[in-house]
């Protein structure tokens, strides 16, 4: 008898919730935590991609989608997507974020993003409530809800690292941290990469308002000279040198990367660091300390 051989082992992460309850946050987070992130996925199109990950031979292990309302009449199509991903063998859980009317209320008003539900018949907390109902469902299977009504970002970050870093990860935590010089090097920092010897966006003009977090600016910084050899040689270094931090029994490491301002170079190279060392599988978070200032 030909035993039919298990579909390879995917991690795979639902993420949904309501609208303005910090999945972007979320999503982010994953992107640090190593996986492979989708946003805005239809529904209809959850099994494919899940199948495309079980046989990219291994290099898609962990996978993340937002899922929201914002696909409109696809939305209905998750439920039966979800059951065709269990047909399959392969597992998942869902990520459901929430907050109280109040606080979307004034997220909403504070961004004056537009509700992807409002129109010009209902109100925005008729929207917010409307939504509401329209996920009662999917809250109820969710394997985690997370209420964000009085979150901070980070706390958010913090809670979905600690729900969904690898078994495998080591138990040092590491933070990598993007800064500017101008504004002075972290009092916390471990290890201090200085990169202002790349060249720099903010002398683009097209490029100088932006931050190392746009896809631009992000392009311009590992095209330059040197970026690439100097990922090479840091994740080298890295590899060889937390590997014996843990082993002495450090419990927390800063990695700070630093440039003129912290808003370009440092912000694009940090994230680089932060995702090379999440697949390595260390929980590592990035933090952008000065990319507002």
């Amino acid at each position: 008898m030909r035993i039919k051989p298990k579909p390879p082992v995917v991690e795979l992460v639902i993420v949904t919730g309501q609208s303005g309850a910090g999945k972007s946050e979320a999503i982010h987070c994953f992107e640090d935590l190593g996986f492979f992130c989708v946003d805005n996925l239809p529904p209809a199109l959850v099994p494919k991609f899940a199948e495309l990950c079980a046989h990219s031979q291994g290099k898609v292990s962990r996978a993340a989608v937002v899922i929201d309302v914002r696909g409109g009449a696809f939305f209905g199509d998750l439920t039966a997507a979800l059951a065709e991903v269990q047909r399959m063998g392969l597992d998942y859980r869902i990520l459901f974020l929430a907050a109280s009317d109040e606080a979307l209320v004034r997220r909403y008003k504070e961004t004056r993003r537009r509700h992807p539900l409002a129109d010009a018949k209902r109100t925005l907390l008729q929207s917010i409530r409307r939504e509401r109902r329209l996920l009662a469902a999917l809250k109820e299977q969710a394997h985690k809800v997370i209420d964000t009504s009085d979150l901070p970002a980070q706390q958010l970050k913090r809670e979905v690292s600690s729900l969904f870093t690898s078994r495998r990860a080591r138990g040092m935590f590491v933070t990598v941290v993007s800064f500017g010089y101008k504004f002075g090097v972290p009092l916390d920092a471990d290890v201090v990469f200085d990169l202002r010897f790349l060249p720099s966006p903010h002398y683009v003009s097209e490029l100088r308002s932006l931050s190392g977090k746009d896809r631009a600016v992000r392009r311009f910084v590992l095209a330059s000279d040197g970026a690439k050899e100097f990922l090479r040689r840091a994740f080298d270094y890295l590899d060889f040198a937390l590997p014996r931090y843990a082993q002495e029994g450090k419990a927390y490491l800063t990695i700070a990367l630093g440039c003129t301002g912290g808003r370009h170079r440092s912000v694009t190279l940090a994230s680089e660091v932060a995702r090379h060392l999440a697949a390595r599988g260390y929980r590592a978070l990035v933090e952008h300390r000065d990319v507002e200032k």
